[in-house]
Parts: structure tokens; sequence; C-alpha cells
């Protein structure tokens, strides 16, 4: 449904949004494969106010020379 991945030297910066079939919806956020956030939603507004965030980062991300794969 949504997904960013984001490369600099050897690190990888992902954030993913995924359908979770009735159950709503999973937010994760993963540093070099390791996972730093992972959250299941049912209210579509938070899913909408991460995505802002996962946005927010990744323009960050781009200003610090990460690149998106």
């Amino acid at each position: 449904m949504y997904a960013r991945v984001f490369t600099k030297a050897a690190h990888i910066r992902r954030f993913t949004i995924s359908d979770i079939a009735s159950s709503g919806w999973e937010v994760r956020e993963e540093h070099d494969w390791n996972i730093v956030r992972a959250v299941r939603y049912r209210d579509w507004h938070r899913v909408e106010r991460a995505k802002l965030a996962f946005s927010r980062e990744a323009t960050t991300l781009a200003q610090a020379g990460w690149i998106e794969a």
C-alpha cells in the first residue's frame, strides 16, 4: 500500500504501511533491518498521520544525502 526505502552507504531506512484485511493497517519503520516501530491501527486518521510523518522524515533523509531506492 505504501513503501519507501532509503539507502546511504550500507544503511537502510524503510517505511511501510500495509493493509491487514479486516484488522486495519500495520505501520512499520525499520533501520538497517531492525524494526524500530510496528503499530497496528484500525483508525484511518492515525494511518494518515503516520504517513505524513514518514513523508517528513523522507524529506529530511533526502536532504541529508540518502537515496530513495
